[in-house]
Parts: structure tokens; sequence; C-alpha cells
């Protein structure tokens, strides 16, 4: 069973007004420096976040316990100056941000002008771990169909500026605009992707290796392939059912790359327009099928993805809890669908990030 690992990112708002507060970094300097053990808790590109980092898990359940144990670390984190840690992608309601401190920060937000500006998003990162380049490139290459549903099946901010936006995910929208990200071509090899991966960065456009946003890539940090596609999930256990579905779908990438079966050739472009149609419609609308690249119904392209996985899914024990993790989701319990459904008839979003803190864990401890 291959280890997997999970990032959340976080939105930090005031414990009062639920408004974004640029907290993040105050906050991660007021856990001990024992509190954490083995997980990482980071500050962000923006003050208004906070992130944290599981220990890699092997099992199902373990992982489930890891990120309920990062979400507790993040809110007290945040409780301790007086805010919460939000799962929301997008800030619903009107809102501006503050850079996080350091040279690194600073410089993006010089070259990128407005795009740093409003970038505020908040990501769910999930790396599964690969024996070497080779296979983690040839895994990639075999994966990146399934990124729209991936995408549909986490979409979680309907809500921007106040709006509803008509799309599932407007963090994918938002975060789009950076040069770099997006889904990734077919590479072929491991000297093709470090290839490819050189000339982006001798543009001078990516400031560093860190800012090589494809929607999954191979980890600069971690012997991993990293999936960067998914939309921060509100509650610990939809996290793990889309972070397990993406670690069956890596194995049985590379047992499909070991017998030989080829790589499914779309072109990067064709991609692209199939990520837009997740992110607008997310799990309740049409997606585009890897297998005929025509529209037809998320139920039908989730469908596809379970039953390719499923192998790997019974041989490692995880199908009962992935496929029903994944029926409550199609069943019209979407985290975008739940938004909107907190948004309606209130006058403004704090009532939609109330709903997501309920959603997400248990209400922050007392400082009682």
């Amino acid at each position: 069973m291959r280890r997997f690992g999970v990032e959340q990112e976080f939105l930090v708002v005031d414990a009062e007004t639920l408004l974004p507060v640029p907290r993040g970094d105050a906050a991660v300097e007021s856990l001990e420096a024992d509190a954490a053990g083995a997980f990482e808790v980071t500050v962000e590109f923006k003050r208004e976040q906070i992130e944290v980092a599981a220990p890699p898990q092997k099992t199902f359940q373990a992982q489930i316990e890891a990120v309920r144990r990062g979400r507790e670390l993040v809110d007290r984190a945040a409780a301790a100056v007086e805010a919460r840690a939000a799962a929301l992608p997008v800030v619903p309601g009107r809102h501006g941000s503050t850079l996080s401190g350091g040279e690194r920060n600073r410089a993006i937000g010089r070259a990128f002008g407005l795009t740093a500006v409003q970038q505020l998003t908040c990501g769910l990162h999930v790396h599964v771990a690969v024996a070497s380049s080779a296979e983690g490139v040839a895994a990639l290459d075999r994966v990146r169909i399934w990124l729209p549903a991936f995408l549909a099946l986490s979409a979680n901010s309907p809500v921007w500026d106040g709006v509803d936006t008509g799309y599932a995910s407007y963090r994918y929208q938002l975060w789009s605009r950076w040069p770099t990200a997006g889904p990734p071509p077919v590479f072929g090899s491991a000297a093709a992707y470090e290839a490819h991966r050189r000339r982006l960065l001798d543009s001078g456009v990516p400031l560093d290796e860190g800012m090589l946003y494809f929607d999954a890539r191979l980890s600069h940090h971690a012997p991993t392939l990293e999936f960067r596609v998914a939309d921060i999930s509100l509650s610990s256990e939809r996290t793990v059912v889309i972070a397990g579905l993406m670690r069956a779908l890596v194995e049985s990438a590379v047992r499909d790359w070991r017998s030989g079966r080829p790589v499914p050739e779309v072109d990067t472009e064709v991609l692209r327009v199939w990520m837009w149609r997740a992110s607008r419609f997310g799990v309740d609308g049409d997606l585009v099928d890897p297998a005929t690249g025509l529209p037809a119904s998320a139920t039908a392209v989730v469908g596809r993805l379970l039953s390719h996985v499923r192998p790997i899914l019974s041989e490692w024990g995880d199908a009962a809890a992935v496929e029903a993790g994944i029926a409550e989701i199609m069943g019209g319990g979407s985290d975008a669908a739940l938004q909107r459904s907190a948004l309606c008839g209130e006058a403004d979003a704090t009532g939609l990030v109330r709903a997501a803190l309920a959603r997400s864990r248990p209400p922050a401890p007392s400082s009682d």
C-alpha cells in the first residue's frame, strides 16, 4: 500500500465577526514547539491563511485521524489569536488580503501584480509516494485525464466577493491566473519532465521550482506525485475520500505502466477545456468522459473513475469507505451545493462561514 500525505490550507477568520484577518503568522507562532509533533503548521502566501501538513499514512483510517488532528491543530493555533481556521477555498464576502513576510513572497507580489493581490485561495494537496521519477512521470501521464473529475468532486467555492459566481469551484478560476497553473502535458519520460521544468524556469517567469503550479506534478521536495487540483473540503472525511481515490488512481496508473498499457493521449489544450467544465459545474452538471471526449453526466464519469480503480480500492480495503463518500457527494451533498444552501436567505456571507466551521470540526476550544 502506497503511503499518502495530505496538506490542507485554511482561511483565517476572526472568531466573532467571521471576517478574514491577517493573523495566520501569529497563529503559527502561538503553537508551542512540541505541540505539532510530526505535523507541520506553517504560514502561507497571505497572512489570512494557515496550512497544516500531516505525516504520510498507510491506511485510510489512519489518514482520517491525521486529517482530523491537523484541523484541531490549526484551529487551536487560530483560537490563540482570537480567530478560527475555516475550510473555505476562497473568501465568500468582500475582502482584502495581506502578503506574508519573507523576500520570496514580496518578490512574487512585485512580479505578478494584481494576480498576486487577489490571490487568496485554499487548496487540498495530496502526495502519493512513488519509487522513482520514472514511475512518477509514468503515473502522472496516466492520471491527468481524471483531474477534472477530482476538481468536480472537491468543488467547494461557488461564492466569492459577495456573489454566487455560477461556478462550483471559483478557486480554480482564480488559481488559473498563474502562468504555470493548469493541467500538465504528457511527458513520456523523466528526462522530458526535467527538460520541460528547466525550460519553464529558464524563462524567468516562475521565480523558483515551487511556482510550477501544475494541477498535478512531481513534488520538488519529496518522492511523491502531488495532486494540487482540489479545493479544500469542508469535512475531514470527505478530504480523505478524495485523497484515497487519488492514491488508488496512482497505483492503478503504475500497474498500467508496468503492463505496457499506452498513455491516453489528450492534448493539454483539450484537457484545459475539460477542467473549465469541471470548475463551472462540479458534479451538478455534465463533465467530459475521458473515454469519448464528449459530454456525459458527472455520475457516469465519476462512475467510470470508480470502476477503473475499484480493484485497487478493494485490494486495500478502502472500497466501502470511498464509495460511500462518493455516493454522498453525488447524491446532492457536494460542498458547493452545501455552500449555496447556507448562503440562501443570508444578508451576507457570514452564515456561510459559520456553516463551514460547523461542518469542518467541533467548535474552537474555550480560552477559559
